[in-house]
């Protein structure tokens, strides 16, 4: 009797036994499974966090390219450049395993891309109107040039129809001669004789030149080179500079051909030579006769 309750014992241990043995295989099983599902879980976790870093760091090159001539877009792009690189020092030092940072984290990523492509988007505007501008600038700076080349050949153009028009309207001579009388006012060439030159001319006609009183002047010069003067004797400007004439006669011009006789009276003696006379108004020199006397 005691016997076969030994033996049901013995079974009842054996069975117990491999019961545990079961559940403990079993257990082995399922930690095997969950180490397994976890080492997965993590290895996915930093295949997925060294995808998001080189994202930021592509982004991070991706910022370095950008530039801009407006300062503050650069100030801003500053500000951006070391906030990517904040963010990818965070991701590095952030476990795998801290799923809600990395989250953030790629949230954060995802404003950065949106924030750049605005930042593009400014630039390329900026950069359309800059060319848009530097050809308005070219074409206005070749505007003004042609319309100050066009300026400058009108002005030429103007100077010198002016000059033409001035150097029209200069009066002008002809026929000048110089003759000596005697006291019969008789014409002679004997120096004891004379007691009076006279000098003719003609103001030549000329519609452009201004009309009015216009003064002559003579200036006789002797044999030794001495300008003669007379009681009419005055001076009077030639182009600015004063010069002293032996005589002079207003006539009234007006355009029309003007013949006159000026009278150098008042010289006491006269000697054998040749004698000079050049005839003036204030702006030009209208000829030049020679008498010579014996």
């Amino acid at each position: 009797m005691e016997e076969k309750i030994g033996t049901s014992q013995e079974q009842s241990l054996k069975k117990v036994m491999y019961i545990l043995i079961a559940v403990a295989v079993v257990l082995a099983l399922v930690l095997a499974y969950v180490w397994y599902q976890k080492s997965s879980l993590v290895s996915e976790l930093n295949i997925e966090k060294e995808a998001l870093t080189e994202q930021m760091i592509s982004l991070q090159n991706d910022y370095a390219t950008l530039s801009s001539d407006n300062d503050k877009i650069n100030a801003q792009l500053d500000s951006s450049r070391e906030e990517v690189s904040q963010l990818i020092e965070r991701i590095k030092k952030t476990e795998a395993t801290n799923r809600a940072m990395i989250r953030k984290y790629e949230k954060e990523l995802g404003t950065l891309r949106s924030i750049m492509r605005n930042y593009i988007v400014q630039i390329d505007s900026l950069n359309t109107l800059n060319h848009k501008l530097t050809a308005d600038a070219a074409a206005a700076r070749k505007e003004a040039a042609e319309t100050r080349r066009q300026s400058e050949e009108l002005s030429k153009a103007v100077e010198s129809l002016s000059g033409q028009v001035a150097a029209g309207s200069v009066l002008k001579g002809r026929a000048i001669r110089m003759d000596a009388y005697n006291a019969s006012d008789k014409i002679t060439d004997r120096s004891s004789r004379v007691v009076r030159l006279m000098t003719t001319l003609s103001l030549v006609e000329n519609e452009l030149a201004p009309k009015g009183p216009v003064r002559v002047y003579i200036r006789v010069k002797g044999p030794d080179g001495i300008l003669l003067t007379g009681p009419d004797q005055r001076t009077f400007d030639f182009n600015g500079e004063p010069m002293m004439c032996s005589a002079s006669r207003e006539v009234d011009y007006q355009g029309e051909e003007v013949e006159l006789s000026i009278y150098l009276n008042g010289v006491e003696d006269y000697v054998k030579g040749i004698y000079t006379v050049e005839a003036y108004t204030e702006n030009n020199l209208l000829g030049s006769a020679e008498l010579m006397l014996r």
